[in-house]
């Protein structure tokens, strides 16, 4: 299922800046930039001609990249922009990710719809590496490849509606000292009770989203005894919504109308 326009990430606190998901196309030039010292933002991809999307690399100041759709010498060509600050690579079908190593000033890194590839410890080299997003990767299930990032702050994991995301272990977090957010949606895994106690002891953590009907009862029991603190880990038995409707007398005459 892809999407275009949903903006997933969490816009509390001051985790991430990069521009939402329906603002993307807004940033693709497709004519010849006049003032490239101002450029920050912009989009490619592999349906633009060379000489439009090649204006990346006559922008100084360029400090996000959104690759939408893009083509493999796009992907290749992209290790040269080493000021980029915030990366977004959407819908593309990689054999590794080593391509992105190099781009060691990347803060925030959003991976959405990226297959073929398994191995995310390339990102070890992401020293300054603060929030990152990963949607829909098919071919990963292994999260090892995070542990070690001593800068990762917020982390986000997410299937879609008609595919879950595997994770096969939580041992990532042993090496995620620093984490403070961590987030999943639409996620499974197959690893027994108590699975989540690497994530107990963080003890930066502020805050964590999920849902409670993706893991056992255990699971979550464990995560709010231990992390009593964490916004997110109380999990109510019954959940109380306010509602806008308000029921009409019998004598209204709007009583008999349908929604």
């Amino acid at each position: 299922m892809k999407h275009h326009f949903a903006d997933f990430l969490d816009r509390e606190g001051n985790y991430w800046t990069t521009i939402p998901n329906r603002e993307r196309h807004t940033y693709k030039a497709d004519f010849e930039i006049e003032n490239k010292n101002e450029v920050k933002i912009l989009t490619i991809s592999k349906t633009q001609e060379e000489k439009h999307w090649k204006q990346i690399f006559d922008c100084p100041n360029l400090e996000e990249l959104t690759l939408n759709e893009p083509s493999h010498e796009q992907i290749q060509e992209i290790k040269t922009l080493t000021n980029l600050k915030r990366l977004r690579i959407s819908f593309y079908r990689a054999k590794n990710i080593e391509f992105i190593e190099k781009l060691y000033n990347i803060e925030e890194l959003v991976l959405e719809y990226v297959s073929g590839f398994s191995d995310l410890s390339p990102l070890r080299n992401l020293k300054k590496l603060k929030s990152l997003h990963c949607e829909n990767l098919r071919r990963v299930s292994n999260f090892d490849g995070l542990s070690g990032i001593q800068s990762l702050k917020f982390l986000g994991i997410r299937g879609t509606l008609d595919w879950k995301q595997p994770i096969e272990n939580f041992n990532f977090f042993k090496g995620l000292p620093n984490l403070e957010v961590f987030t999943v949606w639409e996620v499974i895994t197959k690893k027994e009770y108590p699975a989540f106690l690497p994530l107990t002891k963080l003890n930066k953590l502020k805050k964590i989203s999920i849902h409670y009907s993706y893991f056992s009862t255990e699971e979550y029991v464990l995560i709010q005894t231990a992390l009593p603190n964490v916004n997110g880990t109380k999990w109510e038995p019954i959940n109380i919504y306010k509602s806008r409707h308000i029921p009409l007398p019998s004598d209204d005459v709007r009583f008999n109308l349908t929604d």
